[in-house]
């Protein structure tokens, strides 16, 4: 089991990520598979394919010669034996048949009767076709090879046919006897082997199938991908609060459909969060004036006590009516996202709470840059650090990478959090002035914005109390792709 968890991490690892590299690495093994599954299953019907020409070539050679031997004189007839052999097939005359007698199978006697109907009436015909395991078939000799690639037509005269014949021993297969009119025998030894597979040409054509295809599915596969890409780029910059323009639909029809569906979800999202910012800006400016008049009412009430209680209410709903229209105000506004560095921003807002005489550290690993709206982020973290000073006096600030995210931790020394509601300090107006100070300057949607500008720009933002103490806000912004 050990061994086998590097071997997976290493599989992990080489296959390819892409669709395109995916579907090439899988079509190319399909390919070689089915190649060598076809060499493997044809090779053998091949080398039967070429005996057997080979053999009916020899058929009709063997009544040739036998005819000829009829009526050629006796002085010319060893030219011919010896013109008639070849590697394969050797010619000779005897006066016992090589072949000792007629043959019994089926496939002998076929062959046997298609020589004598070739022949003229009175010539006996041996076929014996010899299997593996009649031939008696030995290893070869140190000197075979030799024997092998040695060309018969080089060998003189007189040696030839112990030489050939010789050689035939070695992996007869076909042993042919026809006696002629002087009662000697016309005697064939065959020793068919098939070339050798041609595997060069084989690996040209699997080559050459590998590269077409290659070809075609990394054109399909771009064809396809290209459009998906755009698209989640599209999406990313959606995620971000951004105002994409509509995408062209391209590709195949499936992914026009989806682009479709895409540019109408963005377009029915950003009217119905228009809608209910417009709604919400409505709401507050209209709560003005009314708001207005009954403190202007509550002015001519006499009795000290309840005046100033209704007029301190009325002055907070004012506060927190100016602090809704001002947030709809600004999710109304349209920022355009533009590449910034994280760390300056972050040193500018800790300067400004430096400059007023607060607290505030910044440790920077690096150089972090990426695609956001920075006049909305510089607000958000402005108020986490403000309500870090506010309630810890001490805030120090992080800033580095992690995991293909940039990280911000804003950390104080306040009193923190109580764990359960932890959460429930992102709502909308919503104090913990029973953990946190009584002087909050405040009416609790400070962390809603900060929520809602950082969801905006596809990130997170988390809280926990420390163990030495103090509140710890993490932000995680995904870096661009």
């Amino acid at each position: 089991m050990k061994t086998s968890r590097p071997n997976k991490k290493l599989l992990t690892f080489l296959w390819p990520k892409s669709l395109a590299s995916q579907l090439i690495v899988l079509l190319v093994l399909a390919i070689v598979a089915a190649q060598a599954l076809s060499v493997w299953i044809f090779h053998d019907e091949r080398r039967i394919a070429l005996v057997a020409a080979a053999r009916d070539n020899l058929l009709m050679r063997a009544v040739s010669v036998a005819s000829l031997l009829e009526e050629m004189p006796p002085a010319l007839q060893d030219r011919l034996l010896t013109a008639s052999s070849s590697r394969n097939a050797v010619f000779w005359l005897n006066a016992t048949p090589f072949a000792p007698e007629p043959g019994q199978s089926r496939f002998e006697e076929k062959l046997q009767s298609i020589v004598a109907r070739n022949l003229q009436d009175g010539h006996i015909v041996h076929v014996n076709v010899l299997a593996d395991e009649k031939r008696g078939l030995r290893k070869k000799d140190d000197d075979d090879d030799d024997d092998d690639a040695r060309d018969w037509r080089k060998v003189p005269k007189h040696e030839r046919q112990a030489k050939l014949r010789k050689a035939l021993r070695k992996a007869e297969d076909l042993r042919l006897s026809i006696r002629i009119s002087d009662g000697r025998w016309l005697n064939i030894a065959t020793s068919y082997r098939p070339p050798r597979i041609p595997f060069i040409p084989i690996l040209v054509q699997l080559l050459l199938t590998v590269i077409a295809t290659g070809l075609i599915v990394g054109f399909v596969i771009r064809r396809v991908t290209r459009p998906l890409k755009e698209l989640a780029v599209s999406a990313e910059k959606f995620g971000r609060g951004e105002d994409p323009v509509p995408l062209e639909p391209s590709g195949p029809g499936e992914v026009q459909a989806l682009t479709h569906t895409f540019n109408n979800m963005r377009d029915r999202l950003s009217r119905f969060v228009k809608d209910r910012t417009r709604m919400l800006a409505a709401i507050s400016h209209d709560l003005r004036t009314p708001i207005t008049s009954l403190r202007l009412r509550a002015e001519f009430i006499e009795d000290d006590e309840n005046r100033e209680k209704i007029i301190e209410t009325l002055d907070e709903m004012a506060a927190m009516t100016e602090a809704t229209l001002r947030f709809a105000r600004d999710e109304a506004q349209t920022e355009a996202a533009q590449n910034a560095d994280l760390g300056a921003i972050l040193e500018s807002v800790a300067g400004d709470q430096q400059d007023l005489g607060n607290d505030c550290a910044v440790d920077l690993d690096e150089r972090i840059v990426l695609p956001c709206r920075p006049v909305a982020l510089k607000r958000a973290l402005r108020n986490l650090i403000e309500n870090g000073i506010r309630y810890g006096e001490s805030v120090t600030a992080s800033l580095s990478k992690e995991s293909g995210e940039a990280v911000i931790r804003i950390s104080d020394k306040g009193p923190g959090i109580p764990e359960d509601r932890l959460k429930d300090v992102f709502e909308p107006f919503v104090r913990l002035e029973e953990s946190r100070s009584e002087e909050t300057g405040g009416i609790g949607l400070g962390l809603a914005i900060t929520r809602s500008i950082i969801h905006a720009h596809g990130g997170t933002i988390t809280l926990r109390n420390r163990d030495e103490g103090g509140l710890e806000a993490e932000v995680r912004l995904p870096l661009s792709q």
